[in-house]
């Protein structure tokens, strides 16, 4: 799997922004760049970086289908959360588990 990065609060919420009645969950490439984001973000402190894997795919796709939302690929090191790319689940999905498909890798 690619490494991937969201954040989520302990007792299990994920962080999200309202975009117009929506929700925008930032992912990011590297855990780097999300404790960059969040340094620099007074509303992410009380949420740390985990890994997109599997059971965080499952999760935010159940997050997903509950209300209207989508995910933001957040532009490397960017600190400001509105420069990145727009994507759904699938493509999430997609990213995260690499695009390599029959590569050998697991």
């Amino acid at each position: 799997m690619s490494q991937l990065w969201a954040m989520q609060r302990a007792n299990g919420d994920w962080f999200a922004l309202d975009d117009k009645g929506a929700f925008r969950v930032p992912v990011f490439q590297s855990s780097r760049d999300a404790a960059q984001a969040r340094a620099f973000n007074v509303e992410m402190l009380v949420f740390h970086p985990v890994t997109v894997d599997e059971t965080v795919l499952k999760d935010l796709g159940r997050a997903n289908g509950s209300s209207p939302s989508h995910f933001w690929l957040v532009d490397q090191e960017a600190v400001n959360l509105k420069r990145g790319h727009r994507i759904d689940h699938a493509q999430l999905v997609i990213l995260a588990r690499g695009s390599g498909k029959g590569n050998g890798n697991g």
